[in-house]
């Protein structure tokens, strides 16, 4: 542990699977330092789609009324073989040998996340499951592995989400720009980070769906896992009737902290948008268009609502599958009135962002450095997170 900690830099691989649960992105980086002094050097990264038949199950196994513990505990054991897989095939194209990578970060996949209390037993209790186990990863590939990042957070009173935006502050954090970094994935997040500021002044949390409902409406109405470059949404209008059906969910204005994802942006709430979109006869392209516009808005009402009257912004930094929107984008630009950049103009693919994120967190976990924010979170103190597997 002290040789690993001490090696500098390091080779990390980072793992991500997003709450869309269409496959793992896997992200080769070189870490210098730790803390503020983090350097990132991205090597490679790539994505491997999980079959049609996989996201089947982990979507079924993501719904409480249709989740089977047997399998879950399969599903477990299966994502970690699958990662080591991808990381056995990202590092061969790479040219790297395994024997040269010196840690891997995975997130995991969420099947449940619950941030609010319920009392069992007399306990009050939160909960979270990321499935696809550190400890079988770190087995199979002979590399120490950091995995279940969230629970120490959780444990703390923390809502266990959002965690980036630590990432986002020892990366993207200006001295002359008001900045904010926006993750549009399966959920929707944004940092708010004001120019020269400390971590305790960081903002961030989750403003609504990313692209988990828009991907559920293409399946549905074009048989595509998403809409390619905002096409479909481009092709349609919004509907005010069904935009201010749909701005009217709980969680849009609900005070932060906050973190949310398929609980409440999963099934139930796109069968209640395909229910007002017959009511109100919209073609599909329509109904396209006003979910990828509401993705926008709820972003720009939470950041109108929550951080305008503190904080202007001078740019947009943008990463996650919504940055190759292009309808979003527009939409972006049009709300908020400032330049939109991706993060791939700093050195960090737009697309690998989370996986490249979880890459530093282990690196940061060796170092013993927390990585949870408490303004972000709601946790009652700062900890380390990650569990450590050899």
């Amino acid at each position: 542990m002290i040789k690993l900690r001490e090696k500098n830099p390091k080779i990390v691989v980072g793992l991500m699977s997003g709450t869309s649960a269409d496959g793992v992105d896997v992200a080769v980086v070189e870490v210098l330092n730790a803390g503020r002094q983090t350097k990132v050097k991205t090597i490679g990264w790539k994505t491997f789609p999980f079959d049609e038949g996989l996201k089947k199950l982990i979507l079924k196994n993501s719904q409480p009324e249709t989740s089977k513990v047997d399998e879950i505990c399969r599903l477990n054991f299966l994502l970690a073989q699958i990662y080591a897989d991808s990381i056995f095939k990202t590092l061969d194209e790479l040219g790297i040998s395994v024997s040269d990578v010196d840690l891997i970060g995975s997130h995991g996949q969420t099947i449940q996340h619950l941030p609010g209390e319920v009392e069992i037993s007399g306990y009050k209790v939160k909960g979270t499951l990321q499935i696809g186990d550190p400890g079988v990863i770190a087995k199979l590939t002979g590399i120490p592995t950091v995995g279940n990042f969230r629970v120490g957070d959780m444990a703390l009173c923390g809502e266990g989400a959002p965690l980036v935006p630590y990432f986002d502050y020892i990366i993207f954090t200006s001295d002359s720009l008001n900045r904010l970094v926006l993750n549009i994935g399966g959920i929707a997040n944004f940092t708010v980070l004001k120019k020269g500021c400390d971590v305790e002044d960081v903002i961030a949390f989750d403003t609504g769906p990313g692209n988990m409902v828009i991907d559920a409406l293409v399946k549905i109405f074009f048989n595509q896992d998403y809409d390619e470059d905002g096409k479909i949404a481009q092709s349609g209008k919004v509907s005010e009737d069904l935009l201010g059906k749909m701005m009217e969910h709980p969680f849009i204005t609900k005070k932060p902290p906050k973190s949310t994802g398929r609980e409440e942006f999963g099934s139930a709430f796109v069968n209640q948008i395909l229910k007002w979109g017959k009511e109100l006869s919209l073609p599909a392209e329509d109904i396209v268009a006003t979910a990828t516009e509401f993705t926008v808005y709820a972003i720009f009402e939470n950041y109108k609502t929550f951080i305008k009257p503190y904080t202007q912004i001078d740019e947009i930094i943008v990463s996650g599958g919504g940055a190759k929107n292009k309808f979003m984008i527009k939409s972006l630009e049009k709300y908020f009135q400032v330049p939109v950049r991706l993060t791939d103009e700093f050195g960090i693919s737009s697309e690998a962002k989370e996986a490249i994120c979880f890459a530093v967190f282990a690196n940061e976990a060796v170092a013993g450095n927390p990585v949870n924010i408490t303004s972000v979170t709601g946790a009652n103190k700062r900890t380390i997170l990650g569990g450590i597997y050899f």
